[in-house]
């Protein structure tokens, strides 16, 4: 390929990869066009952040790893925003831990818009006077961020959430268009017979992926099934009536004691009132929908539903083997109604098995084979989660579907229940 050529290619990637930066900077900021000041403000539990501050960590990691570094006399907006908005990059230096983030009442949500924009000018400043083949790792440095930026978009979102539900009016986030109701398809089991296979992203992908999501590495698969469908809220509802919560027979021990000092009786946000049981969403309280995909359960709560039901969880090797089949297509952020929804049919093998949920493996959250953490100052992001955690896979319908590739891992800690987590059920092939 001609020098010509190559320089056409890298100035192409170049303004796609500016367009997009602007495309997100934008949409993080619509997602709290309706906000108030005070709802911006807000955090109430020691695991949420307030949506302002969401907005300025997404800032601050383009002001630390990229204009710091690249841009000639760059002067940063105010020091103290680096203490302020600093995630956990310990590397990087202190930094406010989240328990704390509900007291920054100030800086304002004003003072914030115009670090926004104060940033985002001096990034496409750069951009603008971009030499090919100079720093080709500041474009590298500059990809991850725009898709921690889209990470941060849904949690800000599911923080929301969480906090709305502590207030006795249960506010909304959105008024959602009404959401017709209808009866899915039945589940079946699909079958995989044993095997090697392939999962994770090649060294040498060509488009983006996380460091943990690398390197491809063959592993060995014995015979199974897979719900072609997510566990619904009526099927949840059995194994609440059938006393799922109540026999330590489906637990595992450690799940079975959070479960009685957090004294859980029912997935996160729902509410039973007669005989009805309704749930918060993102449009405040509705009555839960039977036929929907059940939510907001821990790992423990997916995997006492799987033992009642004489089946277990996936691992993630084998649900990355099965949502292969199926192309990539379903509710995310850009086209959802916030919530999961009853699943359609259209769809070849399995329902839902892209956006919608974020769906319990039963593998840890470990490196791959050959893994290697980012560089540039970022091999924490991933790599000091490890080991603490459960794979999620499948997005969710708060994941920017950009954001989303079917190698996508994601964590959470088994008693996480505030994520948009569902359950699929697996079973050993007899």
């Amino acid at each position: 390929m001609g020098t010509s050529q190559t320089e056409h290619l890298h100035h192409f990637y170049l303004n796609q990869l500016a367009k997009r930066f602007l495309s997100v900077r934008k949409k993080t900021e619509d997602l709290c066009h309706v906000l108030s000041d005070e709802d911006v403000a807000l955090s109430f539990t020691e695991n949420t952040s307030p949506a302002k501050w969401y907005l300025a960590h997404t800032s601050w990691y383009f002001e630390k790893f990229i204009l710091q570094r690249y841009k000639k006399g760059y002067q940063v907006y105010k020091p103290e925003f680096d203490f302020l908005f600093n995630s956990y990059y310990k590397r990087s230096g202190s930094y406010l831990s989240e328990e704390r983030r509900s007291v920054l009442s100030r800086p304002s949500r004003t003072e914030i818009m115009l670090y926004r924009q104060y940033v985002t000018e001096s990034i496409m400043g750069l951009l603008e006077s971009f030499i090919p083949f100079t720093e080709d790792k500041m474009l590298k440095v500059l990809e991850v961020g725009i898709n921690i930026e889209e990470q941060n978009q849904e949690k800000m979102l599911v923080d929301l959430k969480r906090n709305f539900f502590e207030n006795p009016l249960r506010p909304q986030y959105l008024d959602s268009a009404q959401v017709i109701t209808s009866q899915p398809s039945l589940a079946r089991w699909k079958s995989f017979h044993e095997g090697l296979v392939k999962i994770g992203v090649p060294t040498n992908y060509q488009f983006f992926a996380f460091d943990h999501e690398k390197d491809q590495h063959t592993t060995w698969l014995e015979g199974y099934e897979l719900s072609t469908h997510l566990v619904t809220n009526a099927e949840f509802i059995n194994f609440i009536e059938e006393g799922g919560y109540d026999n330590s027979r489906f637990w595992i021990a450690e799940g079975w004691e959070i479960k009685e000092r957090e004294k859980w009786e029912h997935p996160l946000y729902w509410e039973k009132e007669g005989q009805n049981w309704w749930a918060m969403t993102l449009s405040g309280m509705v009555q839960v929908d039977l036929n929907a995909p059940v939510s907001h359960v821990s790992f423990y709560e997916a995997l006492a539903y799987a033992r009642w039901q004489g089946a277990r969880l996936p691992t993630e090797a084998e649900w990355e083997t099965a949502a292969r089949l199926e192309k990539v297509k379903g509710s995310f952020l850009e086209n959802s109604y916030l919530e999961p929804i009853v699943a359609s049919d259209s769809y070849q093998h399995f329902s839902q098995i892209h956006g919608t949920l974020w769906e319990w493996t039963q593998s840890p959250y470990l490196p791959y084979p050959r893994f290697k953490a980012l560089s540039f100052g970022l091999s924490e992001y991933s790599e000091k989660m490890m080991g603490h955690y459960y794979t999620l896979r499948g997005g969710s319908c708060l994941t920017p579907s950009a954001h989303y590739r079917t190698t996508y891992r994601n964590f959470a800690h088994p008693e996480t229940r505030f994520f948009y987590t569902g359950i699929r059920l697996a079973r050993d092939m007899n």
